[in-house]
């Protein structure tokens, strides 16, 4: 009998624990930086909430909070979101923020170049398909960044990582 009741603690305290670490990885505080006018950008954060992120938002444009996190206009969006020491550009999806905070990686953060239709805030109908970009922190022997997961008509929309540089293949929208 006392063996069976430290089984079921060992196993009530190991459930508690990681359901707790887990919501932990949710629970992130994210701060994002947008223009007051700009309806995708709520939508985005009502995403990012839906998804278990509280939200502080700072009505003050996003301009400056990407050059200060390093991130280069032609991988610019319109709103930045800053979580965990990264930061996050455009409309990237809650799922790949929350591997991006379980990884780890030596990066600066995420980004999804312009404001590609049918990613998260940007429900239009209209579906494109566009990548979600690691950025790479300044000095990293690699290239500046590299496909983190790709989206759309006939793509996966898992991880498909890459050492290709795809900031081309991304920014073509952008002009």
């Amino acid at each position: 009998m006392k063996i069976q009741f430290n089984r079921f603690l060992t196993r009530s305290l190991l459930t508690a624990a990681l359901t707790g670490a887990a919501s932990m990885a949710a629970a992130a505080t994210m701060e994002v930086y947008k223009s007051p006018t700009c309806g995708c950008c709520a939508k985005w954060v009502d995403h990012m909430r839906d998804n278990g992120f509280t939200v502080n938002i700072h009505d003050i444009g996003n301009d400056e909070a990407r050059a200060e996190a390093g991130i280069l206009p032609e991988l610019g969006s319109c709103h930045t979101a800053l979580v965990n020491g990264y930061a996050i550009e455009g409309h990237v999806p809650a799922d790949d923020i929350k591997q991006l905070l379980k990884e780890r990686p030596r990066a600066v953060g995420l980004s999804a170049p312009g404001m590609p239709h049918g990613s998260p805030g940007m429900e239009t109908g209209r579906v494109d398909s566009y990548n979600v970009l690691l950025i790479r922190k300044p000095g990293d022997k690699r290239s500046a960044t590299e496909i983190y997961n790709r989206y759309g008509p006939g793509k996966s929309g898992a991880a498909e990582k890459t050492s290709e540089n795809s900031t081309t293949d991304s920014v073509l929208r952008l002009k």
